[in-house]
Order: C-alpha cells, then sequence, then structure tokens
C-alpha cells in the first residue's frame, strides 16, 4: 500500500501495534516503530550484563550521535542541544532561568498549554511579572498583527505553543519568530506536539529556544525529550538548577557553568531511552520530514471531512493545520466516546482533551471537553472509516 509514494505498508510492518490496535492518539504517545523498542530493550540488556557506568562509557560516541541527529531534525548544531525527560523540562529550563520582575509583561497565545500557563503564573505571582493572552485572528490562530502592537520594552518573553494540546491548529511560528527577532525579545516556542509531524527548522522559525518530547510524534519512548537552546539566549542564562553536569567545580568557592545547552542538563539520565530517542528521530530523518508532514496532514483533512460528513462538530481552528483531530458529538461526553471506541470489538485509540489543559482557548469557545483522534503516516484510509463509521453508530 503506497499514499503518494509514502510506503504505508512498510510502516505498517515495522510497527508491531498496528496489528494489535487502531491507534488515533498520536499527539498522546505514538506506537513506536520495532528499532525503538529494539534499541531500548537491547541496551538495558547489555548494560545489566556489564554494568551502568561502564555501558554508558563505550556508548559515547553514540551518545554523541543522539545530539546530532536530534539537531539536524531542528536545523541547529549539537552544541544548541540538550537531552531532557520531557518535553516540559524542557521548556522549564529556559523559562525558570529567565529574571522576571515587577512590571515585565509575558505575552503567550490563547492556545497555550496548562503546564505552561501554570508556570507562567506561578512566575507572575511571585514576580509582579504579567501575563496577556495575544488575540486570535478570524481563523482561530495568533494574530501576528496583535502581536506586533504588543510589543514594548516592558515585554521579555514571548512563548506560544506552536501546535497546542486541544486542537490541529499550526500558530504561525515564523511569522511570530520575525516579530521576536526585529524587537530583540527572547522566543520560547513549544514543539512538543509539531515535532515529528512538522517540518522544523529553527533558522527558519527564528526561536531562541524549542522544546521537544519523544513520546508523541516522534515515536519515541516515554520518559524523554530535548530542548534546542540558540547560544545568544543560553549564554545569558544560568540555570535555575545546576549539577556537576551542568557546570563544573573548579575550586571550593567557585563554579563554572558548561558553555553548551548541556547546562540545561542533569548527570542522571535513562541511557536506554535516550539511545531510544535517538533510533526514533533516525527512523523519522530516514522517512524524511516533509514526506511525513505531507502524509499526516493529508490523512487529518480526510478525517475531519468524513466527520464533518456524519453530522459531527470538527473543532479545529487556523490557517494551517496537523494531525491532530477535535470534534464533538452533541448529547454525548468525549469520555463515553473515547470508552465506547476503546472496546474490545473496535480497540480504537483516542483522547480527550478538557477545560483543565486548555483554560484559555476552551472559555472563550465555551467548550468543556472535546474527542481527540490524532493520526500518523502509519494509520489508513480504512482505519478512518472504521473511526467514523464508529462514531456515527454513537
Amino acid at each position: 500500500m503506497t499514499s503518494a509514494g509514502f510506503d504505508v505498508d512498510r510502516a505498517r510492518r515495522e510497527t508491531p501495534g498496528c496489528a494489535e490496535v487502531v491507534h488515533f492518539n498520536n499527539a498522546g504517545s505514538a506506537l513506536p516503530p520495532a528499532v525503538v523498542t529494539d534499541t531500548v530493550v537491547d541496551y538495558l540488556r547489555h548494560e545489566a550484563l556489564v554494568g551502568g557506568y561502564e555501558a554508558a562509557a563505550e556508548a559515547k560516541e553514540r551518545l554523541a550521535a543522539v545530539y546530532t541527529s536530534a539537531a539536524r531534525l531542528v536545523g541547529g548544531e549539537a552544541d544548541d542541544i540538550a537531552i531532557t525527560d520531557n518535553a516540559t523540562r524542557s521548556w522549564q529550563a529556559i523559562f525558570y532561568a529567565l529574571p522576571f520582575t515587577a512590571g515585565d509583561r509575558i505575552l503567550t497565545s490563547r492556545a497555550e498549554y496548562a503546564s505552561n500557563a501554570i508556570a507562567y503564573l506561578q512566575v507572575a505571582k511571585r514576580t509582579g511579572a504579567v501575563v496577556e493572552v495575544v488575540g486570535d485572528d478570524e481563523s482561530g490562530q495568533l494574530d501576528v498583527e496583535d502581536l506586533r502592537r504588543r510589543v514594548d520594552g516592558d515585554v521579555k518573553l514571548i512563548a506560544v505553543s506552536h501546535v497546542p494540546t486541544q486542537g490541529g491548529l499550526v500558530n504561525p511560528a515564523e511569522e511570530i519568530g520575525a516579530v521576536a527577532e526585529a524587537a530583540g525579545i527572547p522566543f520560547l516556542l513549544d514543539a512538543c506536539q509539531s515535532a515529528g509531524q512538522v517540518d522544523l527548522d529553527v533558522r527558519r522559525l527564528k526561536c531562541d529556544a524549542l522544546s521537544v518530547t519523544g513520546r508523541k510524534y516522534l515515536r519515541g519512548p516515554r520518559g524523554t525529550g530535548f530542548l534546542y537552546a540558540h547560544p545568544r539566549l543560553r549564554e545569558r542564562l544560568e540555570p535555575a538548577m545546576l549539577d556537576l553536569h551542568s557546570a563544573v567545580w573548579t575550586a571550593p568557592d567557585e563554579y563554572v557553568v558548561d558553555p553548551t545547552a548541556k547546562r540545561f542538563e542533569v548527570w542522571e539520565r535513562d541511557f536506554a531511552a535516550v539511545f531510544g530517542l535517538g533510533a526514533a528521530i533516525d527512523y523519522a530523518l530516514e522517512w524524511g520530514m516533509p514526506a511525513i508532514e505531507a502524509r499526516v496532514a493529508s490523512l487529518a483533512d480526510t478525517l475531519r471531512t468524513r466527520l464533518a460528513g456524519i453530522g459531527v462538530r470538527v473543532h479545529d481552528l487556523g490557517v494551517k493545520k496537523c494531525g491532530i483531530v477535535t470534534f464533538s458529538v452533541e448529547g454525548t461526553p468525549a469520555a463515553d466516546i473515547k470508552a465506547r471506541l476503546a472496546e474490545a470489538e473496535l480497540r480504537i485509540n483516542v483522547s480527550v482533551s478538557s477545560r483543565t489543559s486548555a483554560q484559555f482557548d476552551f472559555t472563550a469557545r465555551d467548550l468543556t471537553d472535546l474527542v481527540r483522534s490524532s493520526v500518523h503516516y502509519y494509520n489508513t484510509e480504512d482505519e478512518i472509516d472504521l473511526l467514523v463509521k464508529a462514531v456515527e453508530k454513537l
């Protein structure tokens, strides 16, 4: 089976989970290819035989290759990459290193994710900084003109979710980056949901920092992620927390912070998971991100069209949309739909987006919860048919 030159049969052969479930929860945690699982298990077995420190010492070049692959994925350099245990930790490493004082303004989007918004509110409470939500344009994406109007000398950070957790919107990150660069304001881009399904290039995005998770569209292990940090930002920041990996204790009363993005790491890590992340990144690069993006967007468009065709309300916003498709069925809570789709005769995986994960957006749109069905390139049109027919029966 091919789709516009995409070898779907190969993708499904190399994804054992495709034989077990119909997986439309890729925005939660995608099914890994066999090479990722094998990489993790093989390393753990070797570590058990030779010792944890010894296995890590043997794997120095292999570890360096993970940084190179992550840099290649986003268009940066290996020294710009910090390996972390998830996207939130990556994002927090930058945010909590920024110095805010009373009256400083943080500009963000209406689509912002709960973890980020909670961090804004905490820092605002501590410091007197002000959180401002930039308006949306008529398509539902961040209004770049409204952003431009708000920029002044008090704005100390522009922080935006590229793709929100609650829909297929792709915010206009390149235009946002251009505004931030022109004003000399740090731009922190949360790419948790876009990495692995959208072709990213930090040079084009003009972001100062970008946070990524492994488990979602990258198809890596849970508990993995990475951070891109441009030298122009990281050299100004001392992380909120340091250890003997992120800094060197040079004298009894002195230390020196690592000059690379490793200043945002900690010494202890799950090496098996890190190598699994590297395998997932290499696997995505082998397929090619432009091809992945085109395949995912096409499947999502098909799903939106089919759902609308049976009278289901689709809630995705924006000029550009990605692989996340959110919908609601009148009179049926999203959690009930999720539970019924997961029943043994169907085994269709979806998830639920609720107001507590996206207060700015759901409050503005008067929404309580939505079914989130997120496609990946290994999904098929036949699986979309199964999902749509099952929803129609509801």
